[in-house]
């Protein structure tokens, strides 16, 4: 994510307003160190982040942010969809931002709301607190929220070497979103 931020945006020089949802311990003392930024971190319980929120509900206005990360987050929430319109509301126009989140070798994301035993949902979905398990539409599937998803393949634009450096993922899709209607 930095070497994209860095090669293909303007994060590190541009006047922004940032929201990071589940804010990454690698990334809160970098990002709060850039004086070109404002940036919040939030989060439903971690006491890493400054607003408790849940992304359901955002508590802040419409177009109130440049930018938005959420990363690993929408395999847990109940409401995938509803998260990402949230996102949608509380991006300014010309806002965009990254939203990961596993994406497994199947066709069609696996949910199934019946599912609430732990252990299922690990042997189902992969992890105890997953509630789902996104598959092949996933960009097709956050596009329901109105956002506009872009799938963006930067690690095959990078060098091998930058890759191995940096131990990348090889066939690592950024999703890359923007404000829609």
């Amino acid at each position: 994510m930095w070497l994209f931020l860095k090669e293909k945006t303007d994060f590190f020089t541009a006047p922004l307003r940032v929201l990071h949802v589940a804010p990454e311990h690698c990334f809160i003392e970098r990002f709060e160190r850039l004086i070109n930024l404002d940036y919040i971190t939030a989060d439903i319980e971690s006491p890493l982040a400054k607003v408790k929120m849940d992304v359901h509900d955002i508590p802040f206005p419409e177009n109130s942010f440049d930018v938005v990360f959420c990363n690993h987050v929408l395999e847990h929430v109940e409401d995938d969809i509803r998260a990402c319109a949230e996102f949608n509301r509380v991006l300014k126009p010309s806002g965009w931002g990254i939203l990961q989140s596993p994406v497994y070798p199947i066709e069609k994301t696996l949910e199934d709301k019946k599912i609430t035993d732990p252990a299922e949902r690990e042997r189902i979905f992969g992890q105890r607190d997953h509630v789902r398990k996104f598959g092949k539409d996933y960009a097709e599937r956050l596009r329901k929220s109105g956002l506009l998803i872009e799938e963006n393949h930067f690690v095959k634009e990078i060098s091998s070497a930058i890759v191995k450096q940096n131990a990348l993922p090889s066939e690592e899709v950024i999703f890359v979103c923007r404000k829609g209607n």
